[in-house]
């Protein structure tokens, strides 16, 4: 996914690849170019207009680059929470025009196989840092837009920024802070329906913080009875805290029982730091 450290490299893979094997078609609906790869098989456009649930079937997703579903459209609420609810992400640069992924397999955290090295205990125990929830989404996205070492650029401009501040107006994004000293070091963010959490990005300016706000979260959401955090895509970064890759079909599967079920009461509303 695009979220954890690490996987702006996948991006950068994802971005040239589709740069250099999908190309721009001109009979795409509403003006908007169309995309389609060497071997002429079209990705749809999606339209501008108010329709929010016209994505593709994600068996129709590209394997090269891997996902690649949709083009075009817009990053309205209804629109993400619909790309959500069927597995699709959007992932693009400054630039280019929206793009829908469902990668195959998928990256997934079960809150129960959360993975704390020996190192990141040793931190948890120092208690250095205090972790909040949703104190301060907008300080965390914005963060998390920011280019990291060796990193040119990032996906997360101000129309990404705009449309999950938004979510989290109406209650469907959620951050996570983690403060040393009065000062936010690390985060993350990620939009929340029923019980699954999807992970968008994440951020740290010390050692460990970010991966302190994860232990945190995902603690957290096993009180609360979630049963699945969406990671997107691999990384050795989600790797080495648990995640697995499944196929698409399995993780298709569990967001059609686990989105539909409305997790405890006290979800994003009782916080223990």
């Amino acid at each position: 996914m695009k979220v954890f450290p690490g996987v702006h490299q996948a991006i950068e893979g994802y971005v040239a690849s589709s740069v250099d094997t999908v190309q721009v078609s001109n009979n795409c609906r509403d003006g908007a170019p169309g995309i389609s790869s060497p071997r002429s098989s079209r990705l749809l456009c999606l339209s501008t207009r108010e329709v929010c649930d016209d994505f593709p079937s994600i068996d129709q997703a590209l394997t090269v680059p891997n996902g690649l579903l949709a083009v075009g459209g817009d990053l309205t609420a209804g629109r993400l929470l619909g790309a959500y609810r069927r597995g699709i992400f959007p992932w693009y640069e400054q630039g280019q025009p929206i793009l829908w992924w469902s990668p195959d397999p998928r990256a997934v955290i079960y809150p129960e196989s959360l993975r704390v090295s020996r190192s990141l205990k040793k931190t948890l125990r120092k208690r250095r840092f205090q972790i909040t929830c949703d104190r301060d989404f907008s300080s965390v996205i914005t963060a998390s837009a920011a280019p990291r070492q060796n990193q040119p650029g990032t996906w997360l401009n101000l129309e990404m920024i705009a449309a999950y501040s938004l979510l989290h107006d109406h209650g469907y994004a959620h951050s996570v802070e983690c403060w040393a000293k009065g000062e936010l070091v690390g985060g993350l963010y990620g939009v929340a329906l029923g019980q699954v959490f999807f992970g968008e990005s994440m951020f740290s300016r010390v050692v460990d913080a970010s991966k302190v706000a994860l232990v945190a979260l995902t603690r957290h959401l096993q009180g609360w009875g979630y049963r699945l955090i969406d990671g997107q895509v691999h990384s050795p970064h989600l790797a080495s805290m648990g995640a697995r890759l499944i196929a698409r079909c399995e993780f298709m599967a569990q967001l059609e029982s686990w989105c539909n079920r409305d997790p405890q009461p006290e979800a994003w509303r009782v916080w223990h730091s």
